[in-house]
């Protein structure tokens, strides 16, 4: 330079200031990292100068903003303004849609279609990343016929009026266009604010909103109305508002002056805002609109010269910034509010804080709106009320990628969830219940003891991108606290009975950083915890358990044979696993869990969400903990879960394993824990244990091999088709055993069962060939010799007398008989009496609770109803997991609780 540059100069000055205080911004915390600095700059220039959204991860934010800023580039060089009107019409259209679909519309119409209608029955629908049209081939041919549509709109109107020049809005081409904006905007706003169960801002509760939520189907009922209108408030928001806006610009006369880089930026940014955000658009015209028109016939040099792109430009992001404003105003003023009201918040020195931040009132705003101008955090320094301006940073507050961040049993009760969960905000955000949408914006949901965090990640045309967490259960005292206050908000505003005053339409939360938005349907599995006593400690309910497992199981070995008749492979993996688990327990609880459509409401920092649910059904838990001598005297003791791998052919399992079966636990000297628990040793060289091998005695005396076993004589040809495996004959059993056993043997329910499988198994339902297979000996005394082994390896010979053996039983957690080995080494028999008898114990509950089964019919239909509908077992099982992933209807399982009293 030949010269001094006084720009330079005064850069140099200001920088020399701001290094002297480098060392306090970067002790404060308000000095942002390099990364954080520069994606915080892009998203705010995306934003505010490009038109474009907050984008959901750190890859989309660097590709739009670079294809962002080379549209503006292109508009500034092209040199024919209709060229630029076209230009920017187009992409600012393309740029506002879910691109990141076209990836999954070129791998094929299965999977840009989702698959749909392909998953009844099975597992629900993964939780879409993305809410609104899912792209095919129908959804390019809407998206193609806008786009021609408003590219044809914009190219007349600009043709043919955009050269008319006229110094009042009132006069001009631009006059009924304006008009209409204003009655669209009045329109959409009032159509949307009777949406949600608050209006003006949570200040009033809404008249129209449905009272009560006894059931969705009656709360849809009610909702009928504004279905209606939010129906007409999308065609006008996302159909008739854009076409205007696009009418609005295309006439406007600074466009002929667009060779200006700021002209060229602003247009650019206003005909993609209206797509990409069609209500903040529409808002920040309607106020442009309302300047011209208070004006008149009066010019504003300093605005006008500013040209319509930069004037919304300016508004929008005025309107953005005096949001934040009021909102972390608000913010601060609850948190010195509550640090004196609230007992558990108030220090000594809360006072003497509130003091100063009185005496420094000036400086705490200069604070507060430092951090709006900067779209920074406000900081409450160690939750007292001393507030500091934190780093600018993305709107993401999670910027790690999707995923289970802490696993726990609930985490798949969450999994199932989200995708319902999605389709629900999806209409929600469509409807506008949940108010103005924004990146940024937050939500909560809450239903029973489950909470879910949402987070909108990004936002366009047609779709909404979010982020769902499913937040910690209410383990210590402190939760639960505000559980229940979360609980109190929702009540106030979804439970209420009819008004019965004026002062009842008033929000008696309206201070509360959450207002509930919404209710919405949702499914989701109701948990319900129940104790047993009176139904397992009951001698006649034990003494029914032999009989019911002995049905249970000659059911379940038909059914093994129809299955294996027709071609269906046993799915081990749905089944009780073979070496089960045990769960550390004692109050016996089982739990079933219901999920039919549920409302649920929805909450953020205007919202909140909530799930309703009306269920007479039970719901499982894995660990309980309760004290009770129920199951008789007990040492207390720490079980230590061991983890077991089995390799099958084609998958490997990993499997959190109990006390294996066989294993007799006793009190140990290492921590309390049970032996079984322990690693096994290696043998020193005697053969110690259980249990014992007597090796000076043949074991064909007790086991016979299969090929000694004398061939079975059917007296039916379809009797082979239910017959059982050779190697389920070789109990190593006395059937002098079998024979004192006989007569427990349930043969008329055999041969009521083996009468409803039998046509399964025919070509041609025939009433001489079904009395011909009621009639073979041979049969029945093979289910019976299979069914009375189970009975015996189990150690259920005589009727079940111990509670504290069921439960063993229920889990898996078999003690050593000398048939366990046998039934041990079929893993589908293991399977099959295992299931038996947790059947036979759901049975017993619910012949307890309902009373007993009438007739055979009744039984078979439970059965089945049991074998279709519902998943009996243990929390801690593979099966568990997949029958939540899959919906099944009702869960059941055991629990047993050494903490209660």
């Amino acid at each position: 330079f030949s010269g001094p540059v006084p720009e330079l100069q005064l850069a140099s000055q200001v920088l020399h200031v701001l290094f002297l205080f480098l060392p306090l911004l970067w002790a404060l915390g308000i000095l942002p990292p390099l990364d954080a600095l520069l994606l915080w700059g892009m998203e705010q220039v995306l934003v505010f100068g490009l038109g474009g959204s907050p984008m959901s991860s750190n890859l989309r934010l660097l590709l739009m903003f670079g294809v962002s800023a080379g549209v503006a580039v292109c508009n500034y060089f092209i040199p024919s303004t209709l060229g630029v009107v076209l230009f920017s019409i187009s992409t600012g259209y393309l740029l506002s849609l879910d691109l990141s679909q076209v990836g999954t519309l070129c791998r094929g119409p299965r999977a840009a279609f989702g698959d749909r209608g392909f998953r009844r029955g099975g597992s629900p629908p993964p939780p879409p990343s993305s809410f609104g049209w899912n792209l095919g081939c129908r959804e390019l041919l809407l998206y193609l016929s806008l786009l021609l549509v408003a590219m044809a709109e914009a190219g007349l109107l600009h043709h043919f009026l955009g050269s008319v020049q006229s110094q009042s809005l009132v006069t001009g081409p631009q006059a009924p266009v304006s008009y209409l904006l204003l009655v669209l905007f009045c329109l959409c706003w009032a159509l949307r604010e009777i949406q949600g169960a608050y209006v003006f801002g949570g200040v009033l509760l809404n008249p129209l909103y449905p009272k009560g939520m006894s059931s969705v189907q009656t709360f849809k009922q009610r909702n009928r109305v504004l279905y209606i209108a939010a129906a007409i408030r999308r065609v006008l928001l996302y159909l008739v508002s854009p076409f205007a806006m696009i009418a609005f610009l295309s006439m406007d006369k600074s466009l002929q002056l667009l060779h200006k880089a700021s002209l060229s930026v602003g247009f650019t940014r206003a005909f993609r805002v209206v797509w990409q955000s069609s209500e903040d658009a529409l808002l920040q015209m309607v106020v442009v609109v309302l300047v011209r028109l208070a004006a008149g016939n009066n010019m504003l040099p300093g605005w006008d010269n500013l040209g319509t792109g930069v004037q919304l430009l300016l508004v929008g992001l005025l309107i953005d910034r005096l949001t934040q404003f009021l909102a972390k105003l608000k913010f601060t003023v609850t948190v010195l509010v509550t640090s004196w009201t609230e007992k558990k918040q108030r220090r000594q020195t809360a006072g003497t804080l509130l003091a100063l931040n009185a005496s420094l009132c000036p400086l705490l705003l200069v604070v507060v709106t430092l951090s709006a101008l900067l779209s920074a955090p406000l900081l409450p320094l160690f939750t007292l009320p001393i507030f500091l301006v934190g780093f600018p940073r993305p709107q993401r507050s999670w910027p790690g990628p999707v995923g289970t961040a802490c696993p726990c049993p609930d985490s798949i009760f969450y999994q199932q969830m989200s995708g319902s969960l999605a389709s629900a905000l999806r209409t929600a955000f469509a409807r506008g219940s949940l108010g103005s949408l924004a990146p940024g914006s937050h939500f909560l949901g809450r239903f029973q003891d489950r909470m879910v965090w949402i987070m909108i990640l990004e936002r366009g045309y047609g779709y909404c991108t979010v982020n769902i967490k499913g937040l910690e259960l209410q383990e210590t005292s402190c939760h639960t606290v505000e559980a229940r206050r979360v609980d109190e908000v929702f009540e106030a505003a979804f439970e209420r009975p009819e008004r019965l005053g004026f002062t009842q339409g008033f929000n008696l939360h309206w201070g509360n950083a959450l207002t509930p938005c919404a209710a919405l349907a949702v499914r989701v599995y109701s948990d319900a915890r129940n104790v047993l006593s009176g139904i397992i400690d009951s001698h006649d309910n034990l003494r029914k358990l032999q009989d019911d497992f002995l049905k249970a199981l000659v059911w379940l070995l038909l059914r093994y044979c129809v299955q294996k008749h027709k071609g269906f492979l046993w799915r081990s993996e749905e089944g009780p696993g073979v070496g089960g688990r045990k769960s550390q327990s004692s109050q016996l609880a089982q739990t079933t869990c219901n999920q039919p459509p549920e409302a649920v409401m929805l909450e953020s920092n205007v919202s909140s969400l909530r799930f309703r649910q009306d269920s007479s059904s039970l719901t499982s838990f894995g660990d309980w903990s309760d004290e009770d001598d129920l199951f008789g005297p007990q040492p207390a003791r720490r079980t230590v879960a061991l983890v077991t791998a089995e390799a099958q052919p084609g998958h490997t399992a990993l499997q959190t394993g109990a006390s294996l079966p066989g294993s007799v636990e006793m009190d140990s000297l290492f921590e309390n824990m049970a032996l079984s628990a322990l690693q096994p040793l290696q043998p020193l060289g005697l053969g110690i244990g259980m249990p014992a091998v007597d090796k000076g005695r043949n074991p064909e005396v007790f086991r016979e091999s299969p090929g000694s076993l004398p061939q079975l004589n059917f007296s039916c040809p379809q009797s082979e088709v239910f017959n059982l495996p050779t190697g389920w004959r070789t109990a190593p059993l006395l059937p002098s055993r079998l024979l004192q056993l006989r007569p427990l043997f349930p043969e008329d329910w055999f041969w009521f069962t083996l009468g409803h499988f039998g046509p399964d198994v025919q070509g041609e339902t025939s009433e001489d060939m079904t009395k011909a297979l009621k009639e073979d000996e041979a049969l029945k005394e093979l289910h019976a010799q299979v069914a009375l082994s189970c009975l015996i390896s189990l150690g259920a010979e005589s009727a079940f007398t111990s509670p504290s053996y069921v439960y063993r039983l229920y889990c898996g957690d078999i003690p050593w008989t000398e048939g366990l080995d046998w039934l041990s080494s079929s893993k589908e028999l293991y399977q099959l009496a295992l299931r038996a008898f947790r059947f036979s114990f759901k049975l017993l509950f619910d012949q307890a609770s309902l009373g007993p089964m009438e007739s055979p019919e009744e039984l078979f239909s439970t059965l089945e109803e049991y074998e279709r509908d519902w998943y009996i077992g243990l929390v801690t099982e593979k099966g568990w997991h997949d029958s939540v992933l899959q919906e099944k209807p009702f869960l059941f399982s055991l629990g047993h609780d050494l903490a209660m009293v």
